[in-house]
């Protein structure tokens, strides 16, 4: 469709006669869009927050810790305590469909010095295949290798806020020695994940042994806290949860149907439940702005048929000197697209610049690690919708403009 100077000059004359229906039209489709555009790009950021607060954790994973036991078997009393042991870590490793088992343990409540600087945190024994399952980002050095294990060194990988309560800022801690419990242990690295899962504490309050080395250090024997284990591609933690539950329980003398011995996390389930959410979310969102969307477009239908109700005269002479009935289709559809086009274009304007705020305040000056703006092809698409309800409110009154007859509009007036 094309809309030439005249009918621009028509259109313009037509807004500023009725400028108070057309403005508060036009801030219905303003606010519709407005609405729209901010709710996808504010959802948009809201998911990425939530995903950088799981960021390098392995969404296929599972663990296994111990509870007391609810019910009596073979001589072991009801309430019973137990505990996990190393053997335990190749019986979950043997189960078909697991790619990955690993030993953890943890302290809490200990004290790290260096120099006159001290720092309560708590303090792991991993093995290096936990990296695959929690990933550890190295701002300074390298995690723990198998190297370290074979020969239980004394050494350690501190966590983020570790190194800034004991270290200056851009200082490498490499080298140096910090004092966990009057044991001075070797940096070899510097962890700066801060993601929010809590596997036994943060990473970033955490300082990490070798496993062995915690062992030794701490006597633990074949004890362990938690086992940890990922699954191979196609396969689901659940589906290998009654048999990893049957052989530990068999291991420890469990009995098969007690429900509360063996604690058992399902991280893949609580991520599923997650995405779910935000697939909610996402709907919700565009159900709501679409729905304020379209209540604005009706109103520029509703306008306009007033618009052509009050014109009927007009129309009815513009017919009579020989006006086509497809010029009075263009110049309502013209009107009826300027309004939304210019109501649209300024709502999509003014939630870009909203977003671009909420944007900068999110995030650490020079760093953006959150985005919440639209992107470059949804704008094109909203545009595109825009013009579709402006072509589709203006229908209704096009038609019935068209079905005015000279005649009877001269005798109305």
């Amino acid at each position: 469709m094309r809309i030439d100077i005249d009918t621009c000059e028509e259109i313009l004359i037509t807004i500023t006669r009725n400028k108070t229906r057309s403005l508060l039209t036009a801030f219905g489709v303003f606010w519709g869009i407005f609405m729209l555009v901010a709710l996808i790009g504010g959802g948009q950021g809201m998911q990425e927050e939530l995903k950088s607060q799981f960021e390098g954790f392995a969404t296929n994973s599972g663990f296994i810790a111990t509870q007391k036991t609810s019910e009596a078997y073979k001589g072991f009393r009801k309430g019973r305590w137990w505990d996990l042991e190393m053997e335990d870590v190749d019986r979950v490793r043997s189960v078909d469909g697991i790619a990955l088992a690993t030993p953890s343990f943890a302290l809490w409540g200990q004290t790290a010095v260096y120099g006159e600087n001290k720092y309560e945190c708590s303090v792991k024994g991993l093995y290096p295949e936990y990296e695959q399952i929690e990933h550890q980002e190295m701002a300074y050095g390298r995690f723990i290798n198998d190297v370290d294990i074979k020969e239980s060194r004394k050494v350690c990988v501190i966590g983020k806020r570790v190194y800034e309560s004991l270290f200056k800022p851009g200082e490498d801690p490499c080298g140096k020695y910090v004092r966990v419990n009057g044991i001075y242990y070797q940096i070899i690295g510097m962890c700066s994940s801060e993601g929010n899962v809590n596997i036994q504490g943060q990473a970033s309050e955490a300082i990490v042994l070798p496993f062995s080395t915690m062992q030794q250090t701490y006597n633990l024997g074949k004890k362990l806290d938690l086992i940890c284990f990922i699954m191979k591609p196609g396969i689901r933690v659940k589906d290998v949860q009654p048999e990893v539950e049957r052989l530990v329980k068999a291991a420890h003398y469990i009995a098969p149907d007690d429900k509360q011995a063996v604690m058992f996390l399902n991280a893949e389930a609580m991520f599923s439940m997650m995405d779910n959410l935000m697939t909610g979310v996402r709907f919700l969102i565009w159900m709501v702005g679409l729905g304020t969307l379209f209540a604005g477009a009706i109103g520029v239908s509703n306008i306009m048929m007033v618009t052509v109700k009050e014109r009927t005269t007009e129309i009815g002479i513009r017919r009579a000197i020989g006006a086509r009935p497809k010029d009075i289709l263009q110049q309502i559809l013209s009107e009826s697209m300027v309004l939304t086009t210019i109501a649209g274009m300024a709502g999509i304007s003014f939630a870009v610049f909203v977003l671009q705020i909420l944007e900068k305040a999110a995030n650490a000056p020079g760093v953006i690690k959150t985005h919440y703006q639209v992107s470059f092809g949804l704008a094109i698409g909203t545009c595109i919708l825009l013009i579709a309800l402006g072509v589709l409110a203006g229908l209704a009154p096009a038609y019935r403009a068209m079905a005015i007859k000279p005649i009877e509009a001269i005798r109305d007036e």
